[in-house]
């Protein structure tokens, strides 16, 4: 089909994170999205193993990288971007109102002087944007609920719907983190639910709810039908009360305070200082 791309994830067992290549299999062009570096805390080493492990499937696949793609800067995982732009030449981008995010995490780590506008990125989306991997068209949804600036990918068939829908014996995503909203959740999810009922529906995470191996694809059709947090046409004042009070039995993520003064910066670490070394900064107490 002209408008059904390729899809590949790749599971981080770490972080419970997916990232993907989709692809047009009549051109051979594609985009990565919301790719992942390694990270040892207690080591404070970067890796490039998952990262790289993308480059060689495409190498394989003889694909053309046209973009890579963040969906919100990542709370539990260090994002790849700038490592796989600088290997494949291709530009990166995020949501536009990325700014907002960057206000609050900039006030969290006392950054006065950060550019907080998403330059960082080579081009920021709104909703409606256009966007193509070779012969497949594709579109960009606002999805805000999880982050401020959350956005899905539409590429013909395809939806890349990061955290605002997990798979359906999981539910949704939480929405506690600053700049976190239940009640714009549930607007993104009920307007996802929109798309044709065969559209295959790519999360963010996936949890192994129960011990089950884990799982990344699933439809329209499927989620309206068994959802556990949708299946039942919740109102929204009772999907708010669900979600916040699902939320406030949910530990932080390890990595927060590590992962987002990397990823407000687009998947660079802080300046080095006068010794040449970087280093993050833990504000203590501010969450």
């Amino acid at each position: 089909m002209p408008n059904s791309p390729a899809v590949a994830g790749f599971y981080h067992e770490e972080s419970g994170s997916i990232a993907y290549v989709v692809s047009d299999p009549a051109t051979r062009q594609a985009a990565i999205i919301d790719p992942v570096l390694d990270f040892d805390e207690k080591a404070g080493r970067i890796s490039t193993t998952s990262a790289d492990a993308m480059l060689d499937y495409v190498r394989d696949n003889k694909y053309s990288v046209q973009w890579i793609l963040d969906t919100h800067p990542h709370a539990d995982h260090f994002s790849a971007a700038v490592h796989l732009k600088e290997k494949t030449g291709a530009p990166t981008a995020i949501g536009k109102n990325i700014g907002a995010v960057q206000d609050l995490w900039k006030a969290i780590y006392n950054l006065p002087d950060f550019p907080a506008d998403g330059s960082q990125w080579d081009h920021l989306f709104g909703e409606g944007d256009a966007i193509s991997i070779g012969s497949v068209q594709g579109r960009v949804m606002f999805c805000p609920g999880h982050t401020l600036a959350s956005i899905s990918y539409i590429f013909g068939d395809a939806a890349f719907i990061n955290d605002t829908l997990f798979q359906p014996d999981t539910g949704s995503a939480r929405c506690d983190f600053p700049g976190g909203s239940a009640a714009k959740l549930y607007d993104s999810i009920t307007a996802l639910l929109t798309l044709p009922d065969q559209t295959r529906l790519f999360t963010g995470h996936d949890y192994r709810h129960g011990g089950r191996p884990p799982r990344w694809e699933s439809t329209i059709a499927e989620q309206k039908r068994s959802n556990v947090h949708f299946k039942d046409k919740p109102t929204r004042e009772a999907f708010v009360a669900l979600r916040e009070a699902r939320d406030k039995t949910l530990p932080l993520p390890r990595l927060i305070l590590h992962a987002l003064q990397f990823n407000m910066r687009g998947g660079r670490l802080p300046p080095p200082e006068s010794n040449g070394r970087s280093y993050l900064k833990f504000p203590v107490g501010a969450l």
